[in-house]
């Protein structure tokens, strides 16, 4: 079986869902990731508009997709303290 066959089948397993599922949770990920990017987009051009939005968007998903791989894996891959560290680092570029 080649690699991209083995990736295909097995990644979207390895975070507890099937094909249907991964790719919605994808999708969803990639939109609102879409949005940010417009939010910061016009906060480039009028810097009181969408100030957190960005930052705090992708926070959620960070905290979002970290527990899922915790539900889903033999254990923990990144302690409170690096969540936290990474959650400090993008609300300070945000």
């Amino acid at each position: 079986m080649s690699q991209f066959l083995k990736d295909f089948r097995d990644h979207p397993e390895s975070v507890g869902e099937n094909y249907g599922q991964h790719w919605c949770s994808a999708m969803g990920f990639a939109a609102t990731m879409f949005l940010c990017a417009l939010a910061c987009a016009v906060h480039a051009f009028l810097p009181g508009a969408f100030k957190t939005t960005a930052s705090a968007r992708i926070t959620q998903l960070y905290e979002r997709m970290v527990s899922k791989r915790h539900r889903h894996s033999s254990g923990p891959r990144n302690s409170a303290s690096e969540r936290s560290q990474a959650s400090q680092r993008v609300t300070a570029t945000g």
